[in-house]
């Protein structure tokens, strides 16, 4: 009996450790890329604006939170025959057509819809896992916790657009990306559509336990912003009652809050607090772009194209910008910043990211403007879209790098990891590099290709994607500079046309070199087992060869030996930033960095790596 029960002690054991690991393995089959941090990357807008950095953002705060209004209306069965419709490009083509609402540059179509400028990744569906996956990364590096979806007209939810972009943000999450949170924003006020798009988003999204991971949770349940109010008895109704944070959302940019869980979306400066709590610190503020509101209309919501009415250059303290290209320089947007460091609350509210519909109208559907009304966006000026846009060329992201320099002023800063000790690296032995730091992460499987439709007559292709950049560290001894880099499968071919560009800016000032970057690396293919070290001309997308850097390629690693004097850095501390980019098209426009190939860091944004 007792070597029979040591039998069964001991098969149980063996038992356990073999359920053991069958809970673990779909643990690890799963297992979730690091996530990326942008707060180690520096950037400098078009204008020579750094974006804040860690010494002056100092560490990260407790319970701060930014949210931003988003739109997931692009979406439908478009008529594929109708030509989309630029504001700013009519304006500036056909000045007369803004007396005449019946000029032929408005088209047939009545009432019309409008972009007021074409964004940057074009005029896209947002049921394009392309563009989608691009505003996963964009608004993760700006530091953005959550969006909320625009669901304020009828009971139009946009489920489409909203399932497309759960499922991409989804596998962006386990790719490394830190995607916001998602919410939804329903109609100002407890009509009857709002009711049905409460009950439809429960049924739908929440009830079922669809895409948890991607939940707002505001004080302890899912967050929405949505009037309970006409909610029954019903069992079903009361178990939505308590499922939700409720913040309703207050319309109006002048009068504050109504009640007093109410929540507000965009206002005049100076914003009103919402939600004081009882340690008086307030749960949310709105940042806005600009505000559709004129004097004609005593600050309440109006036609954007009404003189006087608030717009990019405007700000209550200064007035507006005299500056021909005075919209560039974000008064308004910086001012209302300003409110919401005095006010400090735990979430700021900014609008927007991607409304970029201009609706146009008659006196006779409720607006003032004359002859028509362009009433949430108009122009260059009278817009408060923040994404990227085409219009500007190389200042179309002035708005982001702005709302960055914000959001890290607003919720502090990771401490940037220090350099490890100089070290001699013989390249072609990748195992040298285990022991250096930092590790620059970056995000993979973003470089898949594009191929959905557009809005109305688009249609968007991109196959540009090639290396995909997931890593890379730098080391240094008293003689040379070493780069590496790493993707996620093995490198295309050395010969391939704009093969693993390295650009260094290593005096870290924009004004020197192209948009700051003093030397590039492979802009011409390596020849004789050779890397081109090139130094800029008068900041002009001009290169003349200076020097040679040797080269190794192991399956999906590539390291670079500079020699220090080449850069001229022989006996100087390193301080220096990077980026590494795989396959440009449109060679010296930096907003490329955004759309093509694979750039690590995206857009503006460069890896900084110091010395001591």
């Amino acid at each position: 009996m007792k070597t029979a029960n040591v039998v069964r002690a001991k098969t149980k054991h063996i038992l356990s450790q073999i359920l053991g690991l069958l809970l673990i393995v779909p643990a690890v089959l799963v297992a979730q890329e690091p996530i990326v941090n942008s707060d180690q990357w520096s950037a400098t807008d078009a204008l020579g604006r750094k974006i804040t950095e860690y010494p002056a953002a100092g560490p990260r705060k407790k319970d701060k939170y930014i949210a931003m209004f988003y739109w997931t209306w692009h979406q439908g069965d478009d008529d594929t025959t109708y030509q989309v419709k630029n504001n700013t490009e009519i304006i500036r083509q056909y000045p007369e057509a803004m007396k005449n609402y019946n000029h032929p540059a408005w088209g047939s179509k009545k009432p019309g819809f409008f972009y007021w400028e074409q964004p940057l990744l074009g005029y896209y569906k947002t049921t394009d896992p392309w563009v989608l996956r691009k505003h996963a990364e964009m608004l993760a590096d700006a530091g953005v916790d959550v969006v909320f979806f625009d669901c304020t007209n009828g009971s139009i939810t946009w489920k489409e657009s909203y399932e497309a972009l759960m499922k991409t943000w989804d596998q962006a999450q386990k790719d490394g990306v830190n995607v916001p949170k998602i919410a939804f924003m329903l109609p100002f006020g407890a009509v009857p559509n709002s009711l049905v798009s409460l009950r439809q988003l429960y049924h739908d999204v929440y009830k079922p336990g669809r895409y948890k991971n991607l939940w707002f949770i505001w004080k302890g349940k899912p967050g929405i912003m949505a009037y309970p109010d006409n909610l029954t008895d019903l069992p079903e109704d009361q178990t939505i009652a308590n499922f939700f944070t409720f913040r309703p959302g207050q319309p109006d940019y002048v009068d504050g809050p109504t009640r007093e869980n109410q929540w507000g979306w965009l206002e005049n400066y100076p914003q009103h607090g919402y939600v004081k709590q009882a340690n008086s610190v307030y749960e949310q503020v709105t940042v806005g772009v600009s505000q559709n509101a004129s004097p004609s209309t005593n600050g309440h919501c109006s036609a954007f194209n009404l003189p006087g009415s608030q717009s990019r250059s405007f700000s209550r303290r200064n007035g507006f910008d005299p500056r021909p290209d005075g919209y560039l320089y974000g008064w308004n947007f910086q001012e209302q910043w300003d409110r919401a460091f005095e006010l400090n609350p735990e979430l700021v509210f900014i609008t927007g990211w991607n409304e970029y519909i201009a609706g146009q109208w008659l006196p006779k559907h409720g607006w003032t403007g004359q002859p028509f009304s362009f009433v949430d966006q108009f122009d260059w000026d009278h817009s408060r879209d923040i994404e990227p846009n085409k219009g500007w060329g190389d200042k179309g992201d002035v708005y982001y790098l702005q709302l960055i320099d914000n959001v890290r002023k607003f919720k502090g800063m990771q401490e940037p990891e220090k350099a490890s000790a100089p070290k001699t690296i013989h390249i072609g032995k990748v195992n040298n590099w285990a022991d250096v730091s930092p590790y620059y992460h970056h995000y993979k499987a973003n470089i898949q290709p594009r191929a959905h439709r557009g809005r109305y007559n688009q249609y968007y292709t991109n196959y540009t994607g090639r290396n995909d950049i997931i890593g890379a560290k730098v080391a240094r001894d008293d003689s040379n500079l070493y780069f590496y880099v790493e993707t996620a499968n093995k490198l295309s071919p050395s010969t391939d046309q704009n093969w693993m560009m390295l650009f260094i800016d290593t005096d870290r000032d924009k004004s020197t070199g192209w948009n700051g970057y003093d030397y590039v690396l492979n802009r011409t293919s390596p020849k004789k087992g050779k890397i081109i070290v090139e130094k800029n001309i008068g900041g002009r997308w001009e290169w003349a060869s200076v020097a040679q850097a040797s080269f190794a390629v192991v399956q999906n690693k590539l390291e670079i030996s500079i020699d220090r004097r080449a850069l001229k850095l022989l006996g100087k501390d390193i301080n220096l930033e990077f980026k590494w980019n795989d396959n440009m098209q449109e060679n010296g426009n930096i907003m490329d960095f955004y759309v093509n190939g694979d750039t690590a860091p995206g857009g503006r944004f460069n890896f900084v790596y110091r010395s001591n």
